[in-house]
């Protein structure tokens, strides 16, 4: 069922260069409502369908594109929250309930790629990407165990939130990153030189981070050099991003999607009137932003593209 343009949606330019990004008539379309706390849309491009996480329904959905509809993807899905697709094609999740990191197979199977670290279990995995490498970086705050809302009530058995990455060949899961607060939503630049990773300290922490920081990928490809922030959120909280073929950053806030271009410089904003946790490009030209906001599906076509995969 499509809802229509709904009241309180919109682009605002802050600066000129953000109409270069817009297509002059297109619109903020909400596609479906009835979520808790929607997050983690992934675009399966040979299918033309989305699939993103319901945390406290404990349900994946998926929105196909062919025809409008909405239906069940998994019921139960561990509290599943990020997801993204692997070079093959294969679904790659974070389940806060389960603490786990998890591949789903063509045939349906699902694979466990990380589910703790040297003995100890993760918190509870947040959002994920994967390189052009094949290897997995994904994110690990508690946000899955602080309450029983998105997860589980526990205790941190690792005792850090860390930033991880496994290894395509060996599997081994390898900290990348050890200084954040609440490590969020990650992505990587178009040239893979950078890696973008949210803060979201101050979900929980009065004057706490709530900022993204970019990252120098080393030569190697398999670790993070020297850091500094990126930008800081002036509404809200950002969670979940994208970056665009041209280098621009897509990303959830308060008040919708913030777009920044490759210096820090905040562009402009797409308002919607519920708090925006993730998007991600889709469409058969990757110029479709989907955005998951708090209780509904949200989308709006673009002047610019995405990255394959998303």
């Amino acid at each position: 069922m499509f809802y229509g343009e709904p009241e309180g949606t919109g682009f605002e330019a802050i600066d000129p260069r953000f109409n270069e990004c817009l297509t002059g008539h297109g619109r903020v379309e909400r596609l479906w409502t009835g979520a808790r706390w929607a997050e983690g849309p992934v675009w399966f491009a040979a299918g033309r369908y989305l699939v993103f996480s319901d945390i406290p329904n404990n349900r994946m959905m998926r929105y196909d594109e062919t025809d409008g509809s909405m239906s069940v993807f998994r019921n139960p899905a561990n509290n599943s929250n990020g997801n993204t697709v692997d070079r093959e094609g294969r679904l790659v999740s974070c389940e806060h309930l389960a603490r786990r990191v998890t591949r789903t197979e063509h045939n349906g199977s699902i694979t466990i790629l990380a589910d703790n670290y040297e003995g100890n279990r993760f918190n509870s995995p947040n959002d994920v990407v994967v390189k052009s490498d094949g290897s997995i970086w994904f994110t690990d705050p508690p946000y899955g165990h602080l309450t029983d809302y998105e997860g589980e009530q526990g205790e941190s058995e690792i005792g850090n939130n860390n930033v991880y990455r496994i290894d395509p060949m060996s599997g081994e899961v390898t900290p990348v990153c050890v200084d954040f607060d609440k490590p969020n939503g990650l992505a990587f630049s178009p040239d893979e030189k950078y890696l973008y990773i949210a803060d979201t300290g101050a979900s929980h922490k009065h004057n706490g981070n709530k900022h993204i920081r970019r990252f120098d990928v080393k030569e190697s490809g398999q670790a993070l050099g020297k850091s500094k922030v990126f930008a800081d959120c002036t509404s809200g909280l950002f969670d979940g991003f994208r970056v665009d073929r041209d280098g621009r950053i897509w990303t959830s806030a308060g008040d919708g999607v913030h777009c920044y271009l490759p210096d820090g410089t905040l562009i402009g904003k797409i308002l919607i009137p519920e708090l925006v946790a993730n998007v991600c490009f889709g469409g058969a030209r990757l110029n479709r932003l989907f955005i998951c906001g708090t209780t509904s599906l949200y989308s709006a076509y673009l002047a610019v593209n995405g990255i394959s995969p998303c």
